[in-house]
């Protein structure tokens, strides 16, 4: 079981920043954060989830008009922004990625099963991918206000891969945070039965 500071460092602590350190954010470190996510469990192992790690200023320059205008001057000032997505082929990999069973024609031709699959996976494995960041130190800003078509034909034009959300990555300036929203209790949302 994980101690206290490490449950805050992943939950009670970490907050969506918005505003960023000028310290960049090595190589190294995003490598791991994709490693670590890997490692989140998906259907089948069917692993849709693709990264692309916008850090260059004519990266950012292609990124910068698929965005909503409020989320521009934040996007612009990380030190790197996440654009993960999901590979709508997916199933492909299937034979490689889970090969004690025919998982592929699972889904060939089964356009709902795909987008379904493709979608709650992805969306599942950036969960685990925000928590990979800041467990190696790195606070997020995940958000969906931009336009899926224009940042896919920039980004991933000629290939199965969709847009799912967006996420800047850095060293958050904690002084710059608003007070965090509450949330619910148990009793509110949840249920044992």
């Amino acid at each position: 079981m994980l101690d206290q500071p490490a449950l805050d460092l992943l939950f009670n602590a970490a907050r969506t920043h918005s505003h960023w350190q000028d310290k960049p954010v090595e190589e190294a470190v995003l490598r791991q954060v994709y490693d670590l996510t890997k490692m989140a469990p998906t259907s089948a192992n069917c692993q849709p989830l693709r990264v692309v790690y916008v850090t260059s200023s004519e990266a950012k320059a292609k990124l910068k008009p698929c965005l909503a205008e409020g989320n521009v001057e934040k996007t612009m000032a990380a030190p790197v922004t996440a654009i993960l997505g999901m590979d709508m082929a997916f199933y492909d990999h299937l034979p490689e990625l889970f090969p004690h069973a025919d998982a592929k024609s699972w889904f060939t031709g089964n356009e709902a099963l795909i987008e379904a699959t493709a979608f709650r996976n992805s969306s599942l494995q950036g969960g685990y991918f925000i928590l990979a960041a800041r467990a190696l130190g790195l606070d997020c800003g995940p958000m969906s206000g931009f336009d899926n078509a224009k940042l896919d034909a920039a980004f991933f034009a000629g290939t199965t891969v969709k847009s799912n959300f967006i996420c800047n990555l850095g060293y958050g300036d904690a002084s710059k945070l608003f007070p965090r929203s509450p949330r619910p209790d148990f009793a509110k949302f949840a249920a044992i039965v």
